[in-house]
């Protein structure tokens, strides 16, 4: 596993599901399983396994996120060179070219992206696109249903 590019927003969030899992999650689960097998019969007991099942997934997520966060690279982008280069952390304000509508997005690691959020993975197409590319360049994104051009309005660094 390489460097991780994560905003602090992103690692910050991570740091409080990991904490929300160690502190809460795992001595809850841990309940239910003391709780579980106070029933009798372990074997057919459907509470016990989903329990153990839950504490499983718990334990994983635990692992995944202890992974990253030692292979994480906080980005601070508000202390980049701000030229106007689309970069890992910027948010960039787009006008479509076919029908003139703007959008923005912001480009962050995979674990923080949520499209509802405009926040778009460094992996994605559109943030390929754009990577590199400055303020009035023109970019083309090779989507699903076809080639989308855009104009790279404004790069923020914030």
């Amino acid at each position: 596993m390489g460097n991780i590019p994560m905003t602090i927003k992103g690692a910050e969030a991570l740091e409080v599901e990991l904490l929300r899992l160690k502190d809460i999650e795992r001595p809850r689960i841990v309940e239910e399983i003391a709780t579980a097998r106070a029933h009798g019969d372990l074997k057919e007991n459907a509470e016990y396994h989903a329990a153990k099942e839950e504490q499983g997934f718990i334990e994983g997520r635990i692992k995944e996120i202890q992974a990253k966060l030692s292979h994480m690279q906080i980005i601070d982008v508000s202390k980049l060179k701000q030229d106007g280069r689309c970069v890992f952390g910027t948010t960039i304000t787009l006008m479509n070219l076919a029908d003139e509508r703007e959008i923005s997005y912001q480009i962050v690691g995979e674990d923080e992206a949520d499209i509802d959020l405009k926040k778009i993975s460094c992996h994605s197409p559109i943030a390929s696109a754009l990577l590199g590319s400055e303020e009035g360049d023109e970019v083309v994104v090779k989507a699903p249903q076809g080639d989308i051009s855009y104009e790279i309005l404004e790069v923020q660094y914030i």
